[in-house]
């Protein structure tokens, strides 16, 4: 079974940015626990001030799913959301690299 990974967008309500970062480094406490979760990391874009990244590798497409179930991760999206001014990003196809 191949990883899973994606880059995640989300652009803040405009000036929300920072709260939006911190509330969002409160899931590592939940994620470094999870099953299947390698690595999860938050990246504040330095071409537009509203943005945040955030790459995310998992063991498998499930582990993801099964993240999005989580009652504490579903607590925490619930938080962010009034956050948020919108949401994008693409899956990837991990190939290797260092680190992986």
């Amino acid at each position: 079974m191949s990883k899973y990974a994606m880059f995640g967008k989300l652009t803040a309500q405009p000036g929300k940015r920072e709260a939006l970062a911190r509330m969002m480094l409160e899931s590592n406490d939940t994620l470094s626990g999870m099953e299947g979760c390698i690595y999860y990391i938050i990246h504040a874009s330095e071409e537009n001030e509203d943005d945040l990244w955030i790459t995310e590798l998992w063991e498998n497409e499930e582990a993801h799913a099964a993240s999005l179930r989580n009652e504490s991760v579903r607590e925490l999206i619930g938080r962010c959301m009034p956050l948020i001014a919108g949401v994008g990003g693409i899956k990837v196809k991990p190939l290797g690299g260092i680190g992986f």
